[in-house]
């Protein structure tokens, strides 16, 4: 069977190169404007390149206008911690549920994964006030347990997937050895499992980096507060005072820890989506 024919392979090329474009359009509107002079921002130019370069000056300002340097350790220690722990217990779960074979484990895994179909702003009433009531509103452990929490579903799903394609011969011949369960986990599933992991762990660093209702809801102190929900101070000033570049730049500034992670990962992180085999 013949393939395409060359009019159509140019078709469909210039098809994908203009939904190229329209899907970077708004990150370019980003960048451009966060590299104007603050004084140059005129709304109804915005598609204009810059004349000359702003981005440092605006940045220094965001800087002085906001505590975003009190919140970025905060927000490092939440992006690090929570998705570890979230990792760990759902690498616990998948391990439980489909190696071990727990009892009604596919009814287990609904009940962990059914954390997923309710939408977050359900939850931010609830967990203000409860929070408040034991003392974990405005505390960095707070936010940790929250992170830690919504993140299990997503982990348990990959390894429970990752974990049913590994060979049951490996637990048995592992049990006739005398190892332990836990033993067996965390020594041997743990280790033939770390792409996954560390591909579940990027997406979950990337979530909890960005996240803005829950630190936002649950902190108001800038040592505690995520930088996002510091951030979002600045950018709704943007039309009493604070120009439009500013919070761009401050924007595109802390989305960097994020792209740096997956430029630097990404191989990493399709390797570790392919063996979880959704």
């Amino acid at each position: 069977m013949s393939g395409p024919g060359p009019g159509l392979v140019h078709v469909r090329r210039a098809v994908l190169v203009v939904l190229g474009l329209l899907w970077l359009f708004p990150t370019y509107l980003i960048v451009a404007n966060a590299l104007r002079p603050a004084g140059d921002y005129d709304p109804s130019d915005a598609v204009r390149p810059p004349s000359s370069i702003g981005l440092f000056d605006n940045i220094a300002q965001a800087w002085d206008r906001t505590a975003v340097g009190d919140t970025l350790l905060s927000t490092l220690l939440y992006s690090v911690v929570s998705p570890a722990l979230a990792v760990l217990m759902g690498a616990l779960a998948g391990y439980t549920i489909v190696v071990l074979r727990l009892r009604h484990g596919f009814a287990w895994f609904v009940v962990i994964f059914a954390g997923t179909v309710v939408p977050f702003q359900m939850l931010l009433v609830p967990l203000f006030v409860g929070y408040s009531k034991v003392a974990l509103y405005d505390d960095r452990l707070g936010l940790i347990i929250i992170y830690s929490a919504v993140n299990v579903p997503l982990a348990a799903l990959v390894m429970r997937n990752f974990f049913g394609n590994v060979a049951v011969s490996i637990f048995e011949a592992a049990r006739l050895d005398g190892a332990s369960t836990f033993r067996i986990f965390w020594r041997i599933y743990l280790p033939l499992s770390a792409a996954a992991l560390a591909a579940v762990f990027i997406l979950e660093f990337t979530f909890v980096w960005n996240d803005l209702l829950f630190g936002l809801t649950l902190s108001q102190s800038p040592t505690v507060r995520p930088v996002w929900a510091e951030l979002s101070a600045l950018t709704t000033d943007v039309y009493a005072g604070t120009p439009v570049p500013i919070a761009l730049a401050a924007g595109l500034v802390v989305s960097l820890p994020t792209v740096a992670i997956f430029l630097a990962t990404q191989r990493l992180f399709t390797r570790g989506l392919t063996l979880a085999q959704f």
